[in-house]
């Protein structure tokens, strides 16, 4: 299995035949989602869902699909044969490669913002994307994409999540809303000189367009 970064919370996943693309939203190069056979959408914000985009790659290639929840689905009329819709507890297959869905809500904002649906993914049962949540996976993972800054978590929160979760490999995600120094001091907080290092966990750092292997 190997991974690629492609712009904040954007994450293309090749494993066998199998090319799965999550979240390519408004901060992604539209080149992200080229050879995709799909595309799985965690929930409904626009720097994880770009509509028009994603219209336009279902347009360009008949073949590719989405999988995901039911508020992203229902802004995709028109192609909805083209769309699962899943949640909690379901599983599925794309090429070969197994995937699990975990977790119902995004992460509270403020009181004041609904919350939307959000669900994460699990590849292989070792690779898990959780989305705009600390949903913690079924069991401990290989690989975590851990989302290492929003304006709805705090940095002792993420340093929770990764110590509870007990990945072998943290890869951090969704820093478009840090500066490359927040960025630093993010990293830092979860890496070996941080409070972070307990939880045992090697970080790996992708800038985009840079790509992991998985053992």
């Amino acid at each position: 299995m190997r991974i690629t970064k492609f712009g904040h919370a954007c994450v293309r996943v090749e494993h066998g035949e199998a090319t799965v693309v999550v979240d390519p939203g408004a901060f992604t190069d539209p080149a992200a989602l080229a050879g995709a056979d799909a595309v799985l959408i965690t929930h409904e914000h626009m720097d994880h869902f770009e509509e028009s985009r994603l219209r336009a790659a279902l347009e360009a290639d008949p073949a590719l699909r989405v999988w995901t929840n039911r508020a992203v689905a229902a802004q995709l009329d028109g192609v909805a044969q083209r769309v699962a819709v899943v949640g909690e507890g379901d599983a599925f297959e794309v090429g070969g490669l197994g995937v699990s869905v975990h977790g119902e809500w995004h992460a509270e904002i403020h009181p004041d913002i609904p919350r939307v649906p959000n669900v994460g993914f699990l590849f292989d049962g070792r690779l898990f994307h959780p989305g705009d949540a600390l949903t913690l996976p079924p069991h401990t993972v290989d690989t975590l994409l851990l989302p290492i800054a929003a304006p709805w978590s705090k940095a002792s929160e993420v340093v929770d999540y990764i110590r509870e979760a007990g990945p072998r490999r943290a890869v951090p995600v969704h820093e478009a809303v840090l500066s490359p120094v927040g960025f630093a001091v993010h990293t830092r907080l979860v890496g070996p000189e941080g409070p972070g290092a307990s939880a045992g966990a090697e970080l790996v750092v992708l800038g985009d367009g840079e790509g992991l292997e998985l053992d």
